[in-house]
């Protein structure tokens, strides 16, 4: 007897929803219901494109009981209380990140989810992605020997430079809005964080969107931390909103006792990966599959019916995202006190994709 899709709905219909719609459409076990949205229109535009309902409201959205899933895609701020109403009413939920700007509102939402019996699950996903699978693998098979040293580099950019709104990214700031990229990839990869120490500052701080709109920023947007994990690694995380894709400095490096691993990137699954023997030149590594190319928003939401249908846990989790939280937490407080702050949550490592191991 064959399992029936996974029914999704999703709410927050601006930039990435439409690659979310786009790249969960190729597969059977997920089907769209549809999607809502604050803002007036814009839900019957998205679902003219990409099919589905559209809900007058998320009200009227969890109110339906065909619909299974629920993936989050509104705004940073609103996460924490968008997935807490879609689970009261009993929905699974796949949010975009971060999962809280709190650690008690994340740890919160885990709670919650777990005596519902509902999955949920959060973005950053990209460990799932060919080219972080084939360096994962080639760490875990210990060309590196063992890992002392990562540089996670995020070179965001101007966000007013590309997005139409680009208010809520510097609320938050670069830190919450694409650390938590590589901070994901590391936990993955290592496990757990156990100490933070960092520094952060406001480089440029007036600003005027496309439309020639002046404003002014508060949070810093440049940010550099020493995150020491508890099985002894050191990773050193910068992130930004002022230097652009341009910049050099990018993507991941990993340095072991034996050799160093080179990840073009923290988000594109076609991303280059590259092994040099220590001391050697750096030559590229063969994906352990023919990668997609860009990233597959909707492999998470494809991964939870897989999960559901196989009845295991999904590999994106609530604590691991709610232990990236509380990493992101531990890294404002250092840089605002000056003080190293600890970690103390922990989170059950997700494991290798069946054609990454």
């Amino acid at each position: 007897m064959s399992t029936p899709p996974l029914r999704v709905g999703i709410v927050g219909c601006g930039n990435i929803a439409g690659p979310y719609a786009k790249t969960m459409r190729p597969y059977p076990q997920i089907e769209f219901a549809g999607a809502t949205d604050v803002l007036p229109g814009r839900a019957e535009e998205f679902v003219s494109v990409h099919g589905g309902r559209a809900y007058a409201s998320l009200d009227e959205m969890l109110a339906d009981p065909s619909i299974d899933l629920i993936v989050n895609l509104t705004i940073h701020h609103a996460h924490p209380a968008v997935i807490a109403r879609c689970l009261a009413a009993g929905k699974h939920v796949h949010s975009e990140k971060p999962l809280a700007l709190t650690y008690a509102e994340a740890k919160a939402l885990v709670e919650q989810a777990k005596a519902a019996g509902l999955r949920l699950s959060c973005s950053p996903i990209t460990f799932m992605g060919e080219a972080q699978q084939t360096a994962w693998k080639t760490i875990r098979d210990g060309a590196l020997g063992q890992v002392r040293v990562v540089y996670c580099e995020v070179n965001w950019g101007r966000i007013e430079s590309w997005h139409p709104n680009p208010g809520p990214f510097y609320e938050v700031g670069a830190l919450f809005d694409v650390g938590v990229y590589p901070l994901t990839l590391v936990t993955t990869f290592f496990g757990p964080a156990r100490r933070v120490v960092a520094y952060g500052t406001v480089l440029y701080p007036d600003r005027v969107t496309k439309e020639g709109i002046p404003f002014h920023i508060d949070t810093p947007d440049w940010v550099v931390a020493a995150v020491e994990l508890a099985n002894g690694t050191v990773v050193r995380l910068t992130t930004n909103f002022y230097v652009g894709h341009h910049g050099k400095q990018k993507g991941l490096e990993f340095h072991g006792d034996l050799g160093s691993l080179y990840l073009g990137s923290f988000q594109d699954f076609h991303a280059p990966v590259e092994f040099a023997e220590y001391g050697k030149t750096y030559a590229p590594v063969p994906y352990v599959r023919e990668p997609f190319q860009g990233i597959e928003w909707g492999r998470a939401v494809v991964e939870i019916a897989e999960a559901m249908a196989e009845h295991r846990a999904q590999r994106a989790t609530g604590a691991q995202a709610a232990h990236v939280v509380e990493i992101l937490c531990a890294i404002q407080e250092a840089y605002t006190t000056g003080r190293a702050v600890e970690v103390t949550s922990s989170f059950t490592p997700p494991t290798p994709m069946p054609w990454g191991e």
